[in-house]
């Protein structure tokens, strides 16, 4: 991100990193396994034949002590007939019609799918099992004091799920009220601070929050009846990372300075942003073994006056889109398992550290931040590419006239040909070596054949004459200095100063001739 940072400096007022919105869950894992509710209801000596009424008095309990005779007495309650209604939409109408500047908003009640679990019969005896079903469920909205704007749901029937959604803008704009510190705000982006480093400290403290601490007292206001009405199995909630997106906004002078570039951008990572170079940015190493199957698409979508950029990894993303002066990208995680985190083993914490997949719990938010800022920063420092300072002309005459290998002693070797930019076979050339996929780890030579020509010839002696030929092109490209060796490897990557010049040339090669007329009147 650094690079891309340094090239436009001069336009950009200032940057901000961290969590958008946030989704946490809590459940009672101990009911979820097979014989979970069987043991809460031998443990509470609830028949099966009465479980069903059982739950119903639970459930009437739970819901009379969840606010919502005190919500519909302050006219701030509101029963949805549907569960595809919007509730923060329908949260927000009530906050216009009974305005408060903290404290609860609205309780909205609406039957919705759950996990939830009834008496079945199995070869004539009773049980209880879980199913897919429907019941109701609570929605609190609040405008919390360091929180902001957030809702809480409860699950009215056994298991009781919790969710909580938060967002990390709305709490910064919290603390920046609290503060006293000037800023400019349209929906959760911020177009302009006072102090733009120390709302990035702010915003960084959040990810040392006693999350557990903050939502049993967020449970105790709610779901007061926790844990008496589980009688006698008291258990505790496991609180979890359901779905999070972490947010890297920068904020460029004026609308005119993001607009001039944005087009660029946008264009660029639709055409260049390959599977494998999303991979990247998404946590895996750009390649898959064989056999493995990974859902990775992208796609463009129209969204208020520009447009939107989304890439896919097997339900994880990373986006890029713009509003008002402000360049967002933004990674959103929905399986962790994607990712690892240095830690021990679950269940040993004082055992032996090693990479492991990435969990939900909250105790892995810190690492799941780590991995989300990685993404974003990957995916600038590929866009800032496309600022490129060097003209078609200079990088054409360069490239564009034969040149001499390095040769021992300091001596000139043999000349080798130019390359023709035009030409299919040369462009094929420069266009798989300026792939950003290759900018971490960079190719090898059985990397450009496979991206020249395809799939290996299962002859050896074919195979062997297309490495030799390929070997001979990154010998041509050495020459020109557009690639370089890495060290003590068989890789190479494309040299810096001469990755603008990729892009201009391949830019050009692609232009519309009416476009580069209208450029060069």
């Amino acid at each position: 991100m650094q690079t891309f940072l340094q090239r436009f400096a001069l336009v950009v007022s200032g940057v901000l990193s961290g969590f958008d919105r946030v989704v946490f869950k809590g459940r009672l894992p101990q009911l979820y396994g097979p014989e979970g509710m069987n043991c809460y209801a031998a443990a509470n000596h609830v028949r099966y034949k009465d479980f069903k009424a059982h739950a119903k008095d639970i459930t009437r309990q739970v819901f009379a002590a969840s606010l919502v005779d005190a919500a519909k007495a302050a006219g701030r309650f509101q029963y949805l007939g549907s569960s595809q209604t919007s509730k923060e939409q329908a949260a927000r109408v009530i906050l216009q019609r009974c305005p408060t500047s903290t404290g609860l908003v609205a309780v909205l009640q609406c039957v919705e799918p759950c996990w939830t679990f009834d008496t079945k019969s199995r070869e004539g005896r009773l049980r209880i099992e879980g199913e897919l079903g429907k019941c109701s469920a609570l929605y609190h909205y609040y405008l919390h004091p360091r929180f902001g704007w957030m809702y809480i749901r409860l699950q009215t029937w056994f298991p009781f799920e919790v969710q909580i959604g938060l967002n990390g803008r709305e709490w910064l704009a919290q603390r920046l009220d609290h503060e006293g510190m000037r800023y400019r705000r349209s929906d959760n982006k911020f177009l302009w601070l006072e102090d733009w480093a120390q709302a990035q400290r702010w915003l960084d403290e959040q990810l040392r929050t006693p999350w557990v601490e903050e939502f049993e007292a967020l449970l105790g206001q709610i779901h007061p009846l926790h844990p008496t009405h589980l009688g006698r199995l008291p258990l505790r909630y496991n609180w979890t990372v359901h779905q999070s997106e972490w947010a890297t906004d920068v904020a460029f002078a004026n609308r005119a300075e993001l607009e001039r570039w944005y087009g660029r951008w946008l264009q660029y990572a639709f055409l260049h942003f390959d599977s494998a170079q999303v991979l990247r940015f998404l946590g895996r190493s750009g390649r898959l073994a064989a056999g493995t199957t990974v859902d990775v698409h992208s796609d463009v979508q129209a969204v208020e006056e520009s447009f939107r950029l989304k890439h896919w990894v097997n339900g994880n993303s990373v986006k890029l889109y713009d509003h008002g002066n402000v360049l967002r990208v933004e990674t959103t995680i929905n399986r962790p398992r994607e990712f690892r985190s240095y830690r021990a083993a679950v269940g040993d914490p004082e055992g032996p550290k090693s990479w492991r997949v990435l969990q939900r719990g909250v105790a892995d938010t810190h690492r799941r931040a780590e991995v989300s800022q990685a993404s974003n920063g990957h995916y600038l420092e590929n866009l800032a590419a496309v600022a490129a300072t060097t003209t078609v002309a200079e990088v054409a005459q360069r490239w564009t006239e034969r040149v001499a290998e390095p040769g021992v002693g300091g001596q000139q070797g043999r000349k080798l040909r130019a390359l023709n930019p035009l030409a299919a076979e040369d462009a094929a050339l420069l266009r798989a070596v300026a792939d950003p996929k290759w900018v971490v780890n960079g190719l090898r030579n059985r990397d450009l054949a496979a991206a020249l020509y395809g799939e290996r010839p299962t002859d050896p002696g074919q195979r062997q004459r297309q490495s030799a030929k390929v070997g001979r092109l990154i010998r041509l490209l050495r020459a020109h200095g557009i690639l370089k060796k890495v060290p003590t490897t068989h890789r190479y990557q494309v040299c810096a100063k001469s990755r603008e010049g990729l892009l201009a040339i391949l830019a050009a090669r692609s232009a519309d001739a009416a476009k580069l007329l209208t450029l060069a009147a």
